[in-house]
């Protein structure tokens, strides 16, 4: 549910059983039988895109571990595992003991592990059988961790973190990750398991370049550490990759040819529904730099919600706001139907546009011209259901306890709960 609505057993109609595990399962047409606005996964798109990417990795020699925090779905993250991936991403402690307790057992903690509280958290995990990584950068985190696991008996696997200059966190250069390694050496309680990246924050002029400079500067770092024997793994990872630039990622670690000594893991988390806003760009980026690469990804995650109030010519105000959908950009009006209609009964949006959104109404411009206004108008019902896409899906995902996988006739065929 959103911010405190949502479908409980009152609000979804007849059509609904409670699943195994607690919460509501529905079935059922999403244009008759569920309480709106919700959130909605195609299914269709969503296989597309677990089987493309994970192609994708395979044929660069890579393996995938999709960062779990854009969706904290466990049921998205065994169809992601199934389909082949090596492991889960997570962004914190609370979200690998989340993802562990559903089931996945190889977690990468792409943050440096801070605070007590969340080095008991990944404690716990490793003494209940987990495979856990998380990443380094600073002398100070790996004295805290080595005294923390020591206590504990445990022995962690760590990365080092390579930044950027004016980027996030990472060590800034090769001298420093160097000297970070051995001092990871001589603590009996962590394993130097590889090396990570974030190229996501690298900007400025000719992004791509510069992207790739850094995915090249990450392998020439990984191989002086293997050089000089700092890796305590037999088989170090080499990580980086986020949603818009993995084919660089990708391309390079393929050319150094480091599959034969590290292993290559891509850590894309949107790919999974995709987007209508800044990955839908950033893929038109991708299939320019390679026109080899079929159509690509296809955005699967909509939100539903309908027409409220039409109270001056030109205007509509939609059931749809902040706590229900993405707002870095605009959401986007796609299709629109009649509650209670079918699926292939769509009715147009051309020329509609979310001007503003507040915490649960969107203000939608409705085209205007002399020679079409009164029939346009007259077609727009209260009522009328309207589906919107979003750019950034993870910050869709977490207005949600629950989203609804659908098929394309709109059929609610699963209801895949959250972990926030």
């Amino acid at each position: 549910m959103s911010g405190g609505k949502g479908l409980d057993d009152r609000q979804a109609g007849p059509e609904h059983r409670h699943g195994e595990k607690g919460g509501v399962e529905l079935t059922g047409d999403l244009l008759s039988g569920v309480s709106l606005p919700a959130a909605v996964v195609f299914e269709g798109a969503l296989v597309h895109n677990l089987a493309w990417m994970q192609r994708f990795a395979e044929a660069h020699g890579a393996r995938l571990a999709p960062h779990g925090k854009t969706t904290m779905a466990p049921a998205l993250f065994h169809r992601q595992l199934a389909a082949g991936a090596w492991g889960i991403t997570l962004a914190t402690a609370p979200q690998c003991r989340a993802a562990f307790a559903h089931g996945v057992t190889r977690l990468l903690l792409a943050n440096q592990l801070i605070g007590e509280a969340n080095m008991a958290i990944v404690a716990e995990l490793i003494e209940a059988g987990a495979h856990v990584y998380c990443v380094v950068d600073s002398i100070a985190n790996v004295s805290q961790l080595g005294r923390y696991f020591a206590a504990r008996g445990l022995r962690l696997q760590v990365l080092i973190e390579l930044g950027v200059e004016g980027g996030r966190c990472g060590c800034r250069d090769h001298d420093e990750v160097m000297a970070l390694a051995e001092l990871i050496d001589s603590e009996q309680a962590l394993v130097l398991a590889g090396l990570e990246g974030y190229e996501g924050v690298v900007h400025g002029n000719d992004p791509e370049s510069r992207v790739r400079g850094y995915a090249w500067q990450l392998v020439e770092v990984a191989q002086a550490l293997d050089h000089d024997g700092l890796f305590e793994s037999p088989a170090p990872i080499i990580t980086a990759s986020g949603s818009a630039w993995y084919d660089v990622i990708a391309q390079v670690f393929a050319e150094a040819r480091l599959g034969e000594h590290f292993v290559p893991v891509l850590r894309p988390g949107c790919y999974v529904v995709h987007d209508h806003g800044i990955y839908r760009d950033a893929q038109r980026g991708l299939l320019a730099r390679r026109p080899d690469l079929d159509r690509g990804l296809r955005p699967a995650l909509e939100v539903f919600a309908q027409v409220q109030s039409l109270p001056e010519p030109g205007l509509a105000v939609i059931a749809l706001g902040k706590r229900d959908i993405a707002f870095d950009q605009l959401p986007e009006p796609l299709r629109r139907y009649r509650e209670g209609g079918r699926a292939g009964a769509v009715l147009s949006v051309e020329g509609w546009r979310v001007t503003r959104l507040m915490d649960q109404h969107a203000f939608v411009r409705l085209p205007m011209d002399d020679h079409e206004a009164g029939e346009r108008w007259d077609e727009i019902r209260v009522g009328d259901i309207v589906a919107f896409g979003a750019s950034h899906p993870c910050l869709t995902f977490d207005k949600w306890r629950q989203l609804l996988l659908v098929d394309d006739a709109l059929q609610v065929k699963e209801s895949l709960q959250t972990c926030f």
